[in-house]
């Protein structure tokens, strides 16, 4: 077995409570690397066809990676993949905390969870004496993520579900610590299966093949780290809600149900507001991470918690016109709590009060009127009154309410805090990412409108070729499985402190810009590691990675998604985008919205598939993606 691996799956059944240690497949990692990719490669080969998200022939599977369990700088994220219950085509999520590495430790790279219990149950692996309990757990359902893990104690590493998996809400996410694995519904299907909580515990060791060189470079990195503008100032000082007033400026904050894209209390919700006003003292990290993106709040009546991100600033904030940050503080416990996506509830809360304005859904919501919300976040976690329409999410809600122009979704899965009208190839990627309208499956906006070094958000040029290389390298880190936040110190410190409007940073602009097929083709060349990543990966392992490994891995991962999602109905014709993105224009001298229709073809000849969006022969025997 290739170094970094601990070499074997344990694959469960919760029906009749039995289990089996399995060998991992090292052609198969060699492929796919580990967490996302051999997740989804498992439930390829394992399921039919058309089975049901929340039926017991859909497995959970719970996937590591070979730089997990060490001490690699963001390095401890888990995979969750599975059938989403929300898209019915491909779901998966990763998640911080200190779950990835307990499974390492206990000697885990995948766990494969199958069947349905008859009643709560949770399990226990020790790692030590290969021992798995299968614990009744009715004492623990109905309880919150942050109880059950309190109840669980502090010495193993924990993934919980809530009341919203319990409940089989559409958009319920797996909890670690504080981190959540929030989207496509993994874990309403944890709850499907009446499992609780899985707790894993070890003392194994991480075989690494030159141990020396990682242990120097990871320290090199780390100084790297501290001293870049993002990961060691901006992150560190204002958490992901320091991108807020950048998306404000640029017309990009969903406001009102995506209506606009500025929201005049922005400052307000803002990072720097929360720096200021809100922060406890604390900033707070997943396991080995120097970031420390988090950091502590208190919420009236609950005590110090975990603040909110980005996603749920926007989303829980200006898209519902809510300027008070502590009421959005409020939510997001309850949400993380409830174990719910905040992404997924916020743009289902808004979609409601959208409905209710114009007269097509009684209830209490309105844009700006705080007095509805939490009461409303409670009752669809428990699937109370309106509350259970609202925990089907906004594709379902449409289809029994109407109101599909505005339902503000891809796939089936709600747009994360991001208006692609003012970052075109972010709509690319909205539009064609196979789990649906997610910001994490290659954050294209950061290299066309967000981040230090940007283009011109607004044309045609490199719109098609950004999201290509974007998702290919996500798929990669999701598989390692590192945190996306790692690709953000790959503009280095230099280009941060670029006078924007000087000479040089005009002709690097310039230079990307115009870069078309060079830039998929530089970044495809398979040299020498380059990246932080591809060095850990490499002194890991013994294997060459470079950049181009990464897109080669990354692109397989990408078809093999697009291929199981064919196969289960999610034709082409779902690459588009809602119809208010589409026709509503939110900039002045531009009259309707993303040109969508002009860059899908391009997408799609790029990527090697044929007009119609459909991978070809040829890609999928170049790529080794056997279907």
């Amino acid at each position: 077995m290739i170094k970094g691996y601990a070499g074997r799956i344990l694959e469960v059944n919760l029906a009749n409570r039995s289990h089996r240690f399995l060998p991992l497949d090292e052609e198969i990692a060699r492929l796919y690397i580990g967490g996302k990719g051999y997740g989804t490669r498992l439930l390829y080969d394992q399921t039919e066809a058309g089975i049901d998200p929340l039926g017991p022939d859909n497995p959970l599977i719970f996937a590591t990676g070979p730089l997990n369990g060490s001490v690699a700088p963001q390095s401890n994220r888990f995979a969750v993949v599975c059938k989403s219950p929300l898209t019915g085509g491909i779901g998966n999520a990763t998640c911080g905390g200190s779950f990835a590495f307990g499974m390492k430790k206990a000697g885990l790279d995948v766990m494969v969870v199958k069947g349905q219990s008859e009643r709560p149950v949770r399990i226990e692996v020790n790692g030590d004496i290969d021992e798995v309990k299968f614990i009744d757990a009715d004492d623990l359902w109905g309880k919150g993520t942050y109880a059950t893990q309190a109840a669980l104690g502090k010495k193993m590493n924990h993934a919980v579900i809530g009341p919203a998996g319990e409940n089989q809400v559409l958009y319920a996410g797996i909890v670690s610590n504080e981190r959540i694995a929030g989207r496509t519904g993994v874990g309403a299907v944890m709850g499907s299966k009446r499992l609780k909580a899985v707790s894993v515990t070890g003392k194994r060791k991480l075989e690494m093949e030159d141990q020396d060189k990682f242990k120097e470079y990871t320290k090199f990195v780390r100084e790297l780290f501290k001293d870049h503008p993002v990961l060691g100032e901006s992150m560190k000082r204002f958490g992901t809600g320091a991108i807020l007033n950048t998306t404000n400026a640029r017309n990009m904050l969903p406001t009102r149900n995506f209506k606009y894209g500025r929201f005049k209390d922005a400052m307000k919700i803002s990072g720097e507001w929360f720096e200021d006003n809100e922060l406890k003292g604390v900033k707070t990290s997943c396991i080995h991470c120097p970031v420390t993106c988090g950091r502590d709040t208190e919420v009236e009546g609950v005590g110090r918690v975990k603040g909110p991100e980005y996603e749920t600033l926007a989303l829980l904030g200006s898209n519902l016109e809510v300027g008070d940050i502590k009421k959005v503080s409020e939510w997001n416990y309850h949400a993380d709590d409830l174990g719910m996506d905040t992404i997924s509830l916020g743009a289902s809360l808004s979609f409601a009060m959208e409905l209710n304005e114009r007269g097509m859904f009684d209830s209490k919501l309105e844009f700006g009127d705080v007095t509805a919300i939490s009461e409303m976040i409670q009752d669809i976690g428990h699937r109370k009154g309106i509350g259970n329409d609202l925990a089907e999410g906004v594709k379902r809600m449409a289809e029994k309410y109407g109101g599909a122009e505005f339902a503000m979704h891809v796939k089936g899965l709600e747009l994360s805090a991001y208006d692609p009208r003012g970052s075109y190839a972010q709509g690319v990627e909205y539009a064609t990412t196979n789990r649906g309208g997610c910001h994490v499956q290659g954050a294209s906006m950061y290299l066309e409108s967000t981040g230090p070094l940007t283009i011109n958000p607004q044309n045609l040029k490199m719109k098609a070729d950004i999201p290509i290389v974007q998702q290919n390298l996500a798929c990669a880190i999701n598989s390692m499985v590192l945190c996306i936040f790692t690709t953000y110190g790959m503009i280095p410190k230099q280009v941060h402190d670029l006078d924007p409007n000087g000479l040089v940073h005009r002709m690097l602009s310039g230079a990307l810009e115009n870069a078309g097929p060079l830039f998929r083709m530089i970044m495809g060349v398979k040299g020498k590691p380059l990246m932080w990543f591809e060095k850990w990966l490499t002194f890991i392992t013994g294997e060459t990675f470079s950049g181009g490994h990464l897109q080669e891995i990354g692109g397989r991962i990408f078809n093999l998604e697009r291929m199981y999602n064919l196969r289960e109905g999610i034709t082409p014709s779902a690459d588009t985008l809602p119809d208010r993105i589409l026709y509503e224009s939110t900039f002045k001298g531009i009259e309707s919205g993303h040109p969508l229709d002009q860059l899908l073809p391009r997408y799609y000849k790029n990527r090697g598939w044929d007009k119609d969006g459909i991978p070809t022969d040829r890609i999928l025997n170049k790529l080794q993606v056997h279907v």
